[in-house]
């Protein structure tokens, strides 16, 4: 806890952004620092509420939250750093673009607004990088086993450095060009500069991970050679398949999965070409974006930047509440209205909406609509939805970007030559200590969850790796 009366003395303070005329011009981060003064009374609002809500229930890596606050408040900040070390192996990450379960869970958060604990985590990182207090941590002693880990996203960053500091020799093969998977080629730069990525790859780097990139697992090296040479393997990758919307005049042109969109606009800003026939651009166009959840919000913030003539967001669900609902209650997730700093840039949001057809020659032109009724929610918790009668309309579409949600991790050679078991949801089956089928192979992250957060994935790369390090040395 921080100060025993600091939640009655203080407000909440949330950091400052760029202005949108200003950030809309470029895809540098949005979100600027509190003085350390200031972040340092906002720890003071950690208050003694006996059950640390935020630690134990919301927070799925289960950061030690009232200790690195107290550690804040009392100015101890490389003692904050090493409580925040303890549990989260990328704080840089989640400090700028986890969703913040925890505060949803602050006990502040019955009837107050919650500590700020996302921007407390992102200072103490920060501040430790900046006073050279992150520092490689090479294991003293080597094992002589050696550990092949599929992906390199925060599920096998977080696995990768785990099972290096215990001595293992790890290396991390990527299929892309550059390791750091969704982290790099799935968020934006505005959320995420992918500097902060580097410079934990290079700790990495120094306490004896190595990455492989171009390479796919399964093709480019077979899974003889993976069993051959490793003692054990860790499947790590993304969940990269995306929902479809398999609707008349899907095959038109300017109709692309979100992925595919934000990953070229990553590309061009870390300096790569993107081959003119391939280059998807929503400069001078009007931008339809299906899908309400982050990664739509990412398309809109990228779209605006390049140039977007108009942008609307539409969604299937009704619109959630202001408020939380009567049987959505503190601490659990509020389903309620949020929206990002994309949606500040500027676009229309449209709830309740139904895509019957995408229309136009050879290129979309335009989305024929239909309005939705919900349906309460039944003994189960589920609702179901009816057209409105006489509720149809069109939007005119240059561009369209869906981005309704990923299901599962490809399903290529490295899946089916391990012989791994999947589930009927296409993630692989694991035990409680995260073993598939195959002996000596291991699964975490969206493998095994489908797609999820990157604090989840980062929880369970580290729960994977402790596992394969008792594995290891039986």
């Amino acid at each position: 806890m921080g100060k025993p009366t600091g939640f009655l003395l203080y407000e909440r303070q949330d950091p400052p952004k760029r202005p949108v005329v200003e950030r809309v011009h470029d895809y540098q981060e949005i979100e600027l620092r509190l003085p350390v003064p200031q972040l340092e009374v906002q720890a003071a609002r950690c208050m003694d509420c006996g059950i640390p809500f935020c630690h134990s229930f919301g927070c799925p890596v289960q950061n030690l939250i009232p200790d690195w606050n107290d550690m804040v408040y009392r100015k101890q900040w490389r003692k904050a750093l090493d409580l925040l070390h303890a549990t989260n192996n990328l704080p840089e990450v989640t400090g700028r673009v986890c969703p913040a379960p925890c505060e949803a869970a602050c006990t502040l958060s019955i009837n107050q607004k919650p500590v700020a604990i996302k921007q407390i985590e992102l200072q103490i990182i920060e501040r430790g990088w900046e006073r050279g207090w992150v520092q490689p941590e090479p294991a003293p002693v080597r094992t002589g086993k050696k550990v092949a880990i599929i992906g390199s996203g925060p599920t096998g960053l977080a696995a990768a450095q785990q099972l290096a500091r215990r001595g293992h020799e790890v290396v991390v093969f990527e299929k892309a060009d550059r390791p750091g998977g969704i982290l790099r080629y799935g968020i934006p730069d505005f959320k995420l500069e992918k500097w902060v990525i580097d410079r934990r790859i290079e700790q990495m780097r120094s306490e004896g991970v190595v990455f492989e990139t171009r390479v796919e697992a399964g093709s480019d090296v077979s899974v003889r050679y993976l069993r051959r040479t490793f003692d054990a393997i860790l499947l790590a990758a993304g969940a990269r398949t995306p929902r479809d919307l398999k609707i008349p005049g899907r095959e038109l042109g300017g109709i692309h999965f979100a992925m595919r969109f934000l990953t070229q606009q990553n590309r061009r800003n870390a300096g790569d070409t993107i081959p003119p026939d391939e280059a998807i651009s929503a400069a001078g166009k009007s931008v339809v974006v299906i899908g309400g959840g982050d990664t739509g919000a990412d398309c809109i913030g990228t779209a605006r930047r390049q140039g977007a003539r108009d942008i609307v967001q539409i969604e299937l669900l009704p619109e959630p509440p202001a408020e939380r609902p009567p049987d959505n209650p503190w601490p659990t997730w509020p389903r309620t209205l949020r929206s990002s700093s994309s949606h500040e840039e500027g676009c229309r949001r449209l709830w309740s909406i139904g895509t019957r057809e995408f229309v136009g020659e050879g290129r979309v032109q335009k989305l024929r609509c239909v309005r939705l009724e919900w349906s309460p929610p039944d003994a189960s918790g589920r609702s179901s939805f009816k057209e409105v009668p006489g509720s149809d309309f069109e939007l005119p579409a240059d561009l369209v970007l869906l981005a309704m949600g990923f299901t599962r991790i490809e399903h290529g050679p490295l899946i089916e030559d391990l012989g791994v078991e999947v589930t009927d949801r296409g993630v692989v089956r694991v035990d409680a200590d995260y073993r598939t089928s195959a002996e000596g192979v291991f699964a975490a992250g969206d493998s095994v969850l489908g797609a999820s957060l990157v604090v989840r994935a980062i929880y369970l790369g580290r729960q994977a790796a402790a596992a394969m390090d008792r594995h290891l040395m039986r």
